[in-house]
């Protein structure tokens, strides 16, 4: 059911979860140059020119695994409590992957990132977790209405 609106949430936190791929999470200047850290690696710039410095492999294959998840929880509609049961977990997992891009970019700065430096990238898994709570909240109101509908007949 496409019209609902928690399906909308999910559409969109799953879209949130992606732009981890466009947008950097942190900025880094120095004497030595300009650091720019994203999800899929390290961008350094040596010489005038843009390079990647350090990759990311597994934690870029593990976000786009995790920006899937909310998309194929669209299609399971007719379930709503394993929806919701998935909805819920989905948001542990990404909190799990929060922490794990905090550790690796704490350990790309070398502990020379200030709060300034943060970027756009940075509070994208918050909006993400949000965008799922509330399509929770969406699905256990249909729930909620579903069973009241069958209590009347």
């Amino acid at each position: 059911m496409i019209q609902r609106i928690q399906s909308v949430y999910l559409f969109l936190a799953s879209a949130v979860i992606y732009a981890f791929y466009l947008f950097p999470i942190a900025n880094i200047l120095s004497a030595d140059g300009a650091k720019k850290i994203m999800i899929t690696g390290v961008f350094e710039t040596l010489n005038g020119q843009v390079a990647q410095t350090t990759s990311f492999t597994l934690l870029s294959v593990v976000t786009g695994i995790v920006g899937i998840i909310p998309l194929i929880l669209i299609f399971l509609y007719k379930n709503r409590k394993r929806q919701a049961t998935y909805v819920y977990l989905t948001v542990l997992i990404l909190i799990g992957l929060s922490f794990w891009i905090a550790q690796t970019i704490k350990g790309a700065s070398n502990g020379l990132l200030q709060v300034s430096d943060y970027g756009i990238g940075a509070g994208l898994s918050s909006v993400s977790i949000l965008l799922l709570v509330l399509a929770a909240k969406g699905i256990l109101r249909d729930e909620k209405l579903v069973k009241s509908a069958d209590r009347l007949r």
